[in-house]
C-alpha cells in the first residue's frame, strides 16, 4: 500500500492509497484536533500519514471514508487518540 497526500488548503488534505485498488479521501484536520491528539509534536502529513496507517491495518482501504474530519477515527476505532498520542 502506498499513502501519498496533498494538502488542499492549511486543514484539508486529499489522501490517495494505492493498493490492489487505488482509493482517494478528502480529510480535514483543525488546528484544535491536530494540537490535541499530537501535542504539536509532528505535522499534520505525518498525523495524516500514520493515521492511515492505522486504518489500514484494521480495514481494506476501500472500507475508509471518502471524506470526513480526522477526530471521526476515534468514533469507529476507541484506541486512535491513545495511539495518535504515541506517535513521532
Amino acid at each position: 500500500m502506498t499513502i501519498s497526500i496533498t494538502a488542499k488548503d492549511q486543514d484539508t488534505f486529499s489522501v490517495t492509497v494505492t493498493g490492489s485498488s487505488t482509493t482517494t479521501h478528502t480529510v480535514t484536520i483543525s488546528d484544535q484536533i491536530h494540537s490535541k491528539l499530537t501535542g504539536g509534536k509532528i505535522s499534520k502529513e505525518t498525523l495524516l500519514e500514520k493515521s492511515f496507517e492505522f486504518l489500514l491495518q484494521r480495514e481494506p482501504n476501500t472500507s475508509i471514508l471518502s471524506q470526513f474530519r480526522i477526530e471521526v477515527i476515534s468514533q469507529y476505532f476507541p484506541d486512535y487518540a491513545n495511539q495518535a498520542s504515541t506517535w513521532k
